[in-house]
């Protein structure tokens, strides 16, 4: 099976659902090749495991990691670990409490932990369950509460069925080398003790001691996770207990000798989020209402919604940890192109071209998951999602403008837009007709009225009849006198007169 074969079916499995806790991050020296015996909860050691050297503090980044694994929990996650690579934090934990989640999700959180160049750490505060024991294993270190659990990590249906057996048998293999791959060089017996959690057959065995027999699967409590096998004796999976990450650090680092900062999730980040699971359809609608408003007279509503759509697209990610400030400026440089052509320069058509192909490339700069201090590769999978989410974009704003220009023109909507208005009276407003072309070349030089705004396109009535007509420079609010300077193939040219119109 191809590699993006294996991939999609992944996509289709995912852990059971539930809620979550939160995390935090913390970075260390260079831990010990062996792990850390369990210590009692009720107890600290009087002498750090890791302390900083005399006169320095370890930086802890502490990231609340809640409700189940999945898109939300990605994001926060990735923006704390650029915010700890940015701030230069010497040890990042996570303060697990989790009951599962997806799959590609899942990987895409291993994948973003192997990018932190500091030492990761798992605090299961409580739960690591499913999905949890998978990010568990990807950190230097798992430390617990005395309550924790870690385990039951087989893959399952989004809906909680089972999976058929042969997929089921592929995805198992493929999770259990991923397991492999991310425990190499963490000592102990992390990669026994992991794929006992995810496959009911695999036996997990120390010495000629059996663990775990074959037919069920490992899910393990602090105590049992601290236990020590094996000759030198090693603790089964957990570096150490503590009651809480205050305690972990200290017996880490000892008592002043870190500095904690944690990372704060707000409703509004949660929100910003949901948006950016509908960006495809935000880019849509307002791709589609800026189309609409380059085709009516002045500006209004659908090019404010226009770009209140796109903003909302960047902003959403932005806020998500997913894009910096450049983009901000390259997206604002193209809004501005476009503006000016709009306004000042109406029919060059370069400027205006040029600013949606900066702003589009500066949404799909913002999606793309770049990293603070690392240098920038260009491949499928730093690029190919946002791509894909562009695209639906545009694809999604072209069917709803074929289906605006072929169905709602005899319906009730297009008659309320501003455009249409002046169709229904006594004057032709689509352009200059073959039929009204005789008419049209005899205005020039004539002197008539704005009916709508000039911004710098509208509408102008000139000896009873109503024109499109567009100003060379500037704009013009509605009963400004104007005078018609020449016609063109879509209307006709005039120039703002000083004056009341008579």
């Amino acid at each position: 099976m191809t590699r993006w074969l294996l991939r999609l079916c992944l996509l289709l499995a995912a852990f059971p659902v539930g809620r979550a806790a939160e995390s935090a991050l913390v970075r260390n020296d260079p831990a010990p090749t062996a792990p850390t015996p369990a210590l009692p909860a009720a107890k600290s050691p009087s002498v750090p495991l890791n302390p900083p050297p005399a006169g320095e503090r370890r930086r802890v980044l502490v990231i609340p990691v809640r409700e189940q694994v999945d898109s939300p929990l990605l994001y926060i996650i990735r923006r704390g670990l650029k915010a700890a690579t940015e701030q230069k934090a010497d040890v990042v934990i996570l303060d697990m409490k989790t009951p599962g989640g997806a799959l590609d999700v899942t990987f895409s959180i291993m994948e973003a932990l192997g990018k932190f160049k500091g030492r990761t750490i798992t605090f299961v505060n409580n739960e690591a369950i499913s999905a949890g024991a998978f990010i568990s294993a990807t950190t230097d270190e798992i430390w617990f509460s005395p309550e924790g659990i870690i385990g039951a990590a087989a893959p399952v249906m989004a809906t909680g069925q089972e999976i058929d057996a042969s997929m089921r048998q592929k995805i198992v293999s493929y999770l259990k080398a991923r397991v492999r791959s991310t425990s190499e060089g963490k000592g102990g017996y992390r990669g026994q003790v992991i794929s006992a959690m995810i496959d009911a057959d695999y036996e997990l065995k120390v010495g000629d001691k059996v663990l775990k027999g074959k037919g069920e699967l490992l899910s393990l409590t602090a105590k049992e996770a601290a236990e020590t096998h094996g000759d030198p004796p090693q603790a089964l999976l957990a570096a150490g207990i503590a009651p809480d990450i205050e305690d972990l650090l200290r017996q880490q680092f000892g008592a002043g000798g870190y500095e904690v900062t944690r990372l704060e999730i707000t409703w509004s980040e949660h929100f910003a989020v949901f948006l950016r699971s509908l960006s495809p359809i935000l880019l849509g609608l307002g791709l589609l209402a800026l189309y609409i408003e380059f085709k009516t007279p002045g500006f209004g509503v659908f090019g404010i919604t226009g770009i209140a759509c796109l903003a909302v697209v960047f902003l959403s990610n932005y806020v998500a940890g997913l894009s910096g400030q450049e983009p901000i400026l390259v997206f604002a440089l193209g809004l501005g192109m476009v503006l000016t052509e709009l306004v000042f320069f109406p029919g060059i058509v370069v400027l205006a071209v040029g600013g949606l192909a900066l702003m589009l490339g500066s949404l799909v700069w913002s999606m793309a998951d770049i990293w603070p201090n690392e240098p920038v590769t260009i491949s499928d999978d730093l690029f190919l999602r946002p791509l894909q989410d562009v695209g639906l974009g545009l694809l999604i704003a072209v069917v709803l403008a074929v289906l605006l220009a072929r169905f709602l023109p005899r319906g009730w909507f297009l008659s309320r837009l501003a455009v249409a208005h002046p169709i229904a009276g006594s004057a032709q407003v689509a352009g200059l007709p073959p039929e009204s072309g005789a008419t049209a070349a005899g205005l020039v030089g004539r002197v008539g009225v704005a009916v709508t705004g000039l911004f710098p396109a509208g509408q102008v009535e000139v000896d009873g009849g109503r024109y499109e007509a567009r100003l060379e420079v500037g704009s013009a609010p509605p009963g400004t006198r104007v005078v018609v300077r020449r016609r063109t193939d879509f209307g006709l040219v005039v120039d703002a007169l000083e004056g009341p119109a008579s």
